[in-house]
């Protein structure tokens, strides 16, 4: 979930030397919980469901830097991707629950796969203990050049000629997928869904004309909205990067709230004194300006949210998510 990898990449320097200033402004609480314990007494590995250079990858990162410097210990980003994220969460779901390995994923291996795959070797909402999140709000977008010049445009388009607009998406459960199934459920409009593996190269059809429309997470699409080249429609949320684009509910389509996320989380029956402190910590650190800033220019939104709120945030989008899929009769397909 971005800027394209090479961007990601050159990024997670820039925000390397910006973290190591902005950890200072963490509380104290949990600092003296960390100084009376022995944790985290050796490195810590955070698994990433995904690949280098992604969205998932660049938050783990930033995760990485902030944390080693705050417990003054490594925090190591190793990545297991496959399988829309499962196989990655599955190695973390069975891994020994001792505050020594986390897993850092986007909300499909954590709220969406469970509803998609017959035979996942993991119960997210049973396996896991939900520690922390940033949002990353959907943006729908064409290409510069389009005749499609407002999301009405395309909502009549969608209407008149149902099935023949194109829109490509990461894969069948993906939020970029089941965001326009949700438009369509709301609207009465259809599309033809051009399923990849992966947005990077749904970006390349979709800049070649042979795709009408994308709704991606705006951090891997900021860039190419800011060249120019990917005209922004409509947004989930108000965006202070983007402050005159609409919001869906000032559309008039407040029900539509898909969203992607990246998530911390633990293995169920790690200590909670490390959840405590581990939440405690990246709270803090997301009410500073330095971070807020620094996250919304890669078109994330940080929060700051206690771990029963989070674990009832992320219950509540696992059941509308499964709602949607079983409306929709939309199977997992791959």
């Amino acid at each position: 979930m971005n800027s394209t990898p090479l961007q990601a990449v050159s990024n997670i320097d820039r925000l390397k030397r910006w973290l190591i200033l902005s950890i200072a402004c963490v509380g104290a609480s949990a600092s003296t919980w960390a100084q009376e314990s022995n944790w985290p007494s050796h490195p810590v590995r955070l698994v990433v469901s995904s690949s280098a250079g992604g969205g998932t990858d660049m938050y783990a990162r930033i995760l990485s830097q902030a944390l080693g410097e705050f417990y003054k210990q490594q925090f190591i980003v190793d990545n297991k991707p496959g399988a829309s994220g499962n196989i990655g969460a599955s190695f973390v779901a069975h891994a020994a629950p001792d505050g020594y390995t986390f897993l850092v994923s986007a909300n499909t291996a954590l709220t969406i796969n469970g509803s998609l795959y017959k035979n996942l070797t993991y119960d997210a909402e049973k396996d896991f203990t939900p520690i922390a999140r940033v949002l990353g709000p959907l943006v729908l977008v064409v290409p510069q050049g389009s005749p499609i010049k407002s999301f009405q445009d395309l909502i009549d388009w969608g209407k008149k000629e149902p099935g023949m607009l194109s829109f490509g998406s990461a894969g069948t459960g993906s939020t970029t997928y089941l965001g326009v199934r949700m438009i369509e459920e709301k609207t009465g409009a259809q599309f033809l869904h051009a399923p990849y593996k992966g947005v990077a190269p749904a970006y390349q059809d979709l800049l070649a004309g042979q795709l009408k429309f994308m709704l991606p997470d705006t951090a891997s699409s900021l860039a190419l909205i800011n060249s120019g080249k990917l005209i922004p429609l409509a947004s989930e949320y108000k965006s202070p990067l983007m402050p005159k684009l609409p919001s869906f509910a000032e559309l008039g389509y407040p029900s539509i709230n898909t969203h992607s996320s990246f998530s911390l989380v633990a293995p169920s029956g790690t200590p909670a004194a490390v959840i405590q402190s581990l939440n405690q910590t990246l709270n803090n650190l997301a009410l500073s300006k330095a971070f807020v800033s620094k996250l919304q220019d890669q078109g994330l939104m940080p929060e700051s949210i206690s771990l029963s709120a989070l674990a009832s945030s992320m219950n509540k989008e696992r059941s509308d998510y499964a709602s949607l899929i079983k409306r929709n009769n939309i199977e997992a397909s791959d």
